[in-house]
């Protein structure tokens, strides 16, 4: 990843090539650069980058997120492990079907849904192992997205669809499973620089007809997260204060359950490796990845990797348990990702093919299986979870 440009410098300068953006989507980046330009204005010419990738991200009608454009599959701009078929829902139905047997039933909630695929596939594979949630709750925002979900559903699960329901925010006392795949990366970041002087925070501005990058000395409560970690002069990276947040609000509403948190990402010393000096943010656009969340805002998807030691401390700072932490692959296996293979029917090549190739992806190290980890917190439930039994990475946050 490229350094972030420094003061004046602007978007696109040391980016790699990206498809052009059709003459809709161009309308639709001008109508947010307007929003953008407003806000800029009405902060005093910058704002923090957390702000602007909120407002990329997630500003009513013109959001990367909000907004209609597919996001999900071979014609969106990423693919999330759902996406490949039913197998990641199968495995993860299995800690969602221990967890509400040993709880006398229960809920699932799911936050951030994609296009439905996890819902609908889960739904169907706890159906088949005799243990449906009471209510399958669905917490997304976005109208054009709760559209795509129910239409998914409906489409695949059609028999269940009344146990679906739509949230606009987390419900009190939740008993049962919360669902996060791939939520926490796409939740707006702070941004820092550590200086010979102290610690920056990177906002954005508008300059020369473009946005660029500024520094501004970081406040105490940032410089009180950055200077314990004692990085090097020149060490650009990010702190992801929201996720932490909301990991904190879920604690507030479960009452007795799990909240299983999927994404990528590494432990804190991981995180702040001296090689990874430059930070952890990418950006997607039509499956070109690159490193200039300045580049097409409201048209590509911007996300950072998770600190899990931080989102750990979160939960247990909030009167969580921490129930478990590994890779995707050895979670995957440990919820019997290879008795699911063995019983498929080897005869049927075209659908075995088909596992086969989800089984890489997800399992392989340059694939998901390393990069992405999963971690559980909980409240009022015992050990083991299915899928860490297999490794236990706790002793590495």
């Amino acid at each position: 990843m490229n350094p972030p440009r420094r003061n004046g410098q602007s978007a696109g300068s040391a980016s790699p090539a990206l498809p052009s953006p059709t003459a809709g989507e161009q309308a639709h980046h001008d109508k947010l650069m307007q929003r953008l330009r407003e806000e800029l204005a009405a902060a005093g010419g910058a704002i923090a980058f957390d702000r602007f990738m909120e407002l990329a991200l997630y500003a009513p009608g013109l959001g990367y997120y909000v907004a209609g454009a597919r996001k999900f599959g071979e014609h969106g701009d990423f693919i999330t492990a759902p996406e490949l078929g039913s197998l990641f829902a199968r495995c993860v139905a299995r800690p969602c079907q221990s967890l509400l047997a040993g709880l006398g039933g229960g809920d699932i909630l799911e936050a951030g849904a994609g296009s439905g695929a996890l819902a609908a596939d889960l739904l169907l594979e706890l159906e088949s192992l005799g243990q449906l949630p009471e209510r399958y709750l669905i917490l997304e925002l976005g109208a054009e997205l709760r559209a795509r979900q129910s239409e998914t559903i409906k489409r695949r699960a059609p028999h269940v669809f009344g146990r679906v329901h739509w949230l606009d925010d987390l419900p009190a006392n939740f008993r049962g499973m919360v669902l996060a795949n791939e939520v926490l990366d796409a939740m707006p970041v702070t941004r820092f620089r550590v200086t010979p002087n102290g610690v920056n925070e990177l906002y954005v501005a508008w300059e020369n007809q473009g946005l660029v990058w500024q520094e501004q000395p970081a406040g105490a409560s940032l410089r009180a997260r950055v200077e314990p970690l004692g990085l090097a002069a020149d060490y650009t990276s990010e702190i992801n204060l929201r996720a932490e947040a909301w990991v904190r609000r879920v604690a507030d509403s479960l009452k007795q359950g799990v909240m299983l948190l999927i994404d990528y990402g590494f432990p804190r010393a991981e995180f702040y490796h001296p090689q990874r000096a430059q930070g952890t943010l990418m950006c997607h656009y039509r499956h070109h990845a690159h490193d200039d969340p300045l580049r097409h805002a409201g048209l590509q998807d911007i996300t950072a990797h998770m600190d899990f030691t931080a989102i750990a401390e979160a939960g247990v700072d909030a009167g969580l348990t921490l129930l478990g932490y590994t890779s995707q692959a050895a979670f995957l296996l440990g919820c019997g990702l290879d008795r699911i293979m063995a019983a498929s029917d080897p005869d049927d090549v075209r659908a075995h093919l088909a596992l086969t190739q989800q089984v890489k992806k997800l399992t392989l190290p340059h694939e998901m299986g390393e990069l992405f980890k999963v971690l559980a917190l909980g409240r009022g439930v015992r050990e083991p979870l299915p899928g860490f039994t297999l490794q236990d990475r706790r002793a590495r946050l």
